[in-house]
């Protein structure tokens, strides 16, 4: 890395910047700093840049706040360098410089994510689509059609067809053998399950068979359904069937070491539910554990569902899960400090100021808006009347003066609320953004990008 560097910055952060540049080794990297009068520097936008900077100082890039909304290609032209948006956090600097390694690259997997609809035969078919397409649009490559006992399935046929047109690879899921070769006629790109009792359907259809023991541990009946179909020439996938906690799970861990140690080649399934959907725990690190161990047996294709409340994001877990363990293992590292997705409750680096750094903030504003940071200490709220830092936002109330403005109230109640969840939790708190909660939430927009600047996060008190 080499050349010049222009940072643009606001009053308040230029201090700081300045003190996180200096620290960093950027070899023959030089870097200037320009304050353009503003005190937030995410309140500049594109406009406001293109006016204030007059002189680039040579630079041969730019690198604009994080948090600084615009348009960077326009102001790129304008300028004739390029113009970037760097990290939210100064702390964060020395990642996005690649000083605290290489930006791991999340866009590649090895393992295939089966979505089961478990209740597929009570939806009609516009249902089933549209369940289909929020769990492709979660990560599933395979939306599985789960039958359910005692239960027709007269609408099975159509429902394959109609996922098939829609450009979704399809299983059907079942123990009932007549739905197995009904969904296999249809179309379905693989069967669940079949053992040595039913392989005659994979002779009648061209889907991939998911084979599975005999009976519950029986890992010799499901090689010899292996050996079967191997004579044949026929594709397949083994699963050894993963039991709940109590109730076989140690042993069934041995079954999937033994299969992969015994068939290196094989292609084997692993199916989730038994763990995330009967442990009644927070499916990120139970995903994370399953898919480390998915990583290390090189098991290519998972089955997931999402029954239970608490397993509603199980499809968003697995995927990222997948993405993180295959970056560790390409790059023969532990699957730590690559992706927070996972860490949905805690963050790695919760408080990335102090509660010096906050006073020296504090002891530098000349305005009546309040600022709201969180410590380890506790949380903190300023404006140039002085500094509070209290754990219980009910205790800040007294000292805001904020009685007789309702909308100034409302909105540093739900920040100072916000402010409490991240400071029990050891979560990161920005103001005017919702906390993060790794992939258990839809990737969508920040509150920032919704935020009025003129509402009450700009606000004066009404006694100013």
């Amino acid at each position: 890395m080499s050349g010049h560097l222009l940072f643009l910055t606001g009053q308040l952060a230029e201090r700081p910047l300045r003190r996180v540049l200096e620290g960093l080794d950027l070899g023959d990297t030089t870097w200037t700093v320009r304050q353009l009068g503003v005190k937030v520097a995410a309140l500049m936008t594109a406009d406001m840049i293109r006016r204030r900077l007059d002189d680039t100082a040579g630079a041969d890039r730019i690198i604009i706040p994080g948090r600084c909304r615009g348009d960077l290609a326009a102001l790129s032209e304008h300028f004739g360098i390029p113009v970037e948006r760097g990290p939210e956090e100064l702390m964060d600097l020395p990642g996005y410089f690649g000083l605290a390694g290489r930006r791991p690259d999340l866009s590649a997997h090895s393992v295939r994510i089966f979505a089961e609809i478990v209740d597929a035969p009570r939806l009609d078919v516009p249902a089933i689509l549209a369940r289909a397409a929020r769990l492709r649009a979660d990560g599933a490559d395979v939306i599985d059609l789960g039958g359910l006992p005692d239960t027709p399935f007269a609408h099975l046929d159509a429902s394959v067809r109609a996922l098939k047109e829609a450009g979704h690879l399809v299983s059907v899921d079942s123990m009932q053998s007549a739905e197995l070769l009904a969904g296999g006629q249809a179309g379905a790109d693989f069967l669940l399950s079949l053992n040595e009792d039913n392989l005659w359907i994979a002779d009648q259809v061209a889907a991939c068979p998911v084979l599975v023991p005999s009976q519950p541990g029986d890992l010799p009946s499901l090689e010899r359904a292996m050996a079967h179909l191997e004579a044949r020439g026929r594709p397949y996938l083994a699963d050894p069937i993963l039991d709940p906690i109590h109730f076989g799970f140690a042993d069934s861990l041995v079954r999937y070491h033994s299969l992969r140690r015994a068939y290196p080649g094989a292609q084997i399934m692993m199916g989730l539910g038994n763990l995330t959907e009967l442990t009644e725990a927070d499916t990120t690190g139970i995903t994370a554990i399953l898919m480390g161990l998915v990583s290390e047996l090189e098991i290519g294709n998972i089955l997931t569902t999402q029954v239970s409340a608490h397993c509603r994001s199980a499809v968003r877990e697995a995927d990222r899960a997948r993405r993180i363990m295959h970056w560790a293992r390409q790059e023969g590292s532990l699957p730590k400090q690559i992706d927070g997705g996972l860490t949905a409750i805690h963050e790695r680096n919760p408080f990335p100021a102090s509660l010096p750094d906050i006073r020296e903030l504090a002891a530098a504003i000349r305005d009546p808006n309040y600022r709201i940071q969180v410590s380890s200490e506790g949380i903190h709220c300023f404006n140039r009347d002085g500094l509070h830092s209290f754990d219980d936002p009910f205790a800040f109330y007294p000292h805001l003066g904020v009685q007789e403005d309702a909308g100034h109230a409302f909105y540093l109640g739900v920040e100072l609320a916000r402010a409490q969840i991240a400071h029990q939790l050891g979560k990161r708190y920005v103001q005017d953004q919702p906390l993060r909660w790794g992939c258990v939430l839809p990737p969508g927009p920040t509150d920032l990008e919704h935020c009025d600047p003129v509402g009450p996060t700009r606000k004066p008190r009404k006694n100013d």
